[in-house]
């Protein structure tokens, strides 16, 4: 856009103090609004965390809400640290950009050239397991089945467990898109073995150094303890809405023997960290334009559906607000989402140290807070179903653009979900008019077109994923 020529500076004088005195009114808006957002779902205690929200890298909010340790009761503040979960996948992936772009290795080579013990999957290369493209069956459900819990698993573990039982691939490589845990820990054993140091070594020298992110490691608290200043401590609760610590359930705990494993996460950090990351994928500071093109963008798939994940981020490309990147994790205690308006250079952050039935990450809340949009109310009533009406909705749902798969059943009269993963408990749901199904505790809609066999979902203001019933 070109500028154009301005003749009366009488104009101009008067019209910038305005503007700016607008802007800042908004700004304060937003920053009330924001507050308001948190601490109303804290004091609900549906958000246990840290917050950063930033308008072209300035942050315009900042605030700690509640508790890094529920036993001495000491407080978060903004510099706290946090396990990321899966949001650690994109630091993953940027670690195999940078051997790519430094001729270490190409990511349409087979994973066999690094990991020959996996030679049985001669189909797949590093970048199926970059997009989740590859077919490789979930890691954690095979250990579930055969490992000795009582002993720490880690990514050469995983590779060995493969290797010796030889899972059957859940599809052909490139045939279609499946979040695969999996796929991105075998990417941080790649990452050793091309470059000769540790997952935690690598990343650190070659990203979190270099951006000045002075926070940031990789810290597996069970398998390699060591003291971190200032740490936000991960609970989990159950239906009743009391705390534990994971570590409380004993040594055969999912997140305990599993601690050994990097790559799909055990990436931590503080809330200035990641927009230290977020300012530098503005620049070509690690990875230029070409590179951020593969990062930044899906692919289609042989089955002809778009992916809609490029190299770590989910992607969505027509919104209201332009291109939007973004990730969430959820791991033992935590629960992690970052997010990049990339046309618009908006971001928001937000860690929390709570992961239970009752918690919510307010993403489209916040998006509209952004954009200083009114937030939406819904007024639904109520409805009696019986067992044989809710039967309809009853089956096993999955979605291309969704991690896990939803089993919906019916039990003593009511509909049940539950995402079919490691530690996913079943949820009841209160029927209401229109085929609509909620879970408010955990601020979980569903809803259901009996006709088209799919299922809209919609989880603690994210955007909606649409499920289809399997056959």
């Amino acid at each position: 856009m070109t500028k154009q020529k301005i003749t009366h500076v009488t104009k101009k004088l008067i019209a910038l103090p305005m503007v700016l005195f607008t802007v800042g009114i908004y700004a304060q808006n937003q920053t009330k609004t924001l507050d308001s957002l948190f601490t109303t779902l804290h004091n609900q205690k549906k958000f246990n965390g840290n917050v950063l929200v930033a308008d072209k890298g300035q942050p315009i909010f900042e605030k700690s809400y509640g508790l890094a340790d529920e036993k001495t009761g000491r407080k978060l503040d903004v510099k706290s640290t946090f396990e990321l979960a899966s949001v650690s996948k994109q630091f993953t992936a940027a670690g195999i950009v940078l051997l790519q772009k430094a001729g270490k290795l190409n990511y349409d080579d087979k994973i066999s050239k690094y990991i020959p013990e996996l030679s049985f999957y001669d189909k797949i290369t590093v970048r199926n397991l970059l997009n989740h493209t590859s077919g490789l069956p979930d890691y954690m459900e095979l250990l579930e089945k055969n490992w000795d819990k009582t002993q720490f698993a880690t990514n050469d573990d995983i590779i060995r467990e493969f290797a010796k039982y030889k899972p059957t691939l859940e599809f052909e490589p490139n045939q279609q898109f499946e979040y695969s845990n999996t796929g991105y820990a075998l990417l941080a054993s790649i990452i050793e073995r091309v470059s000769k140091k540790n997952f935690g070594e690598f990343l650190s020298q070659n990203i979190f150094k270099p951006l000045g992110m002075d926070h940031t490691l990789i810290y597996r608290s069970r398998y390699q303890p060591m003291t971190i200043a200032n740490y936000a401590l991960g609970y989990e609760a159950d239906q009743s809405g009391d705390k534990f610590l994971p570590d409380s359930k004993g040594k055969e705990y999912y997140s305990y023997y599993l601690d050994g494993i990097v790559g799909d996460g055990m990436v931590n950090s503080t809330l200035e960290d990641l927009l230290k990351w977020d300012r530098a994928l503005y620049t070509d500071k690690l990875v230029n334009e070409n590179d951020k093109k593969l990062i930044f963008n899906g692919i289609t798939t042989a089955n002809g559906k778009e992916t809609n994940y490029g190299f770590g981020w989910l992607i969505k490309d027509k919104t209201p607000y332009g291109k939007i990147v973004n990730h969430s994790g959820g791991w033992a205690g935590y629960s992690t989402f970052i997010e990049r308006h990339i046309d618009n250079d908006k971001t928001f952050i937000i860690l929390q140290n709570n992961m239970t039935p009752f918690t919510k990450i307010p993403i489209e809340s916040v998006r509209k807070i952004l954009y200083n949009e009114k937030l939406a109310t819904e007024n639904l009533k109520t409805v009696q179903l019986t067992a044989d009406q809710l039967q309809k909705y009853a089956g096993t749902y999955s979605s291309i653009d969704f991690p896990m798969k939803l089993k919906i059943f019916v039990k003593e009269g009511a509909l049940y979900g539950q995402a079919l993963a490691e530690g996913q408990n079943a949820f009841p749901m209160v029927a209401y008019e229109n085929h609509v199904f909620i879970f408010d505790n955990a601020d979980i809609r569903m809803a259901f077109d009996p006709n088209k066999h799919t299922m809209d979902f919609k989880q603690g203001g994210a955007s909606n994923y649409l499920f289809s019933k399997e056959e």
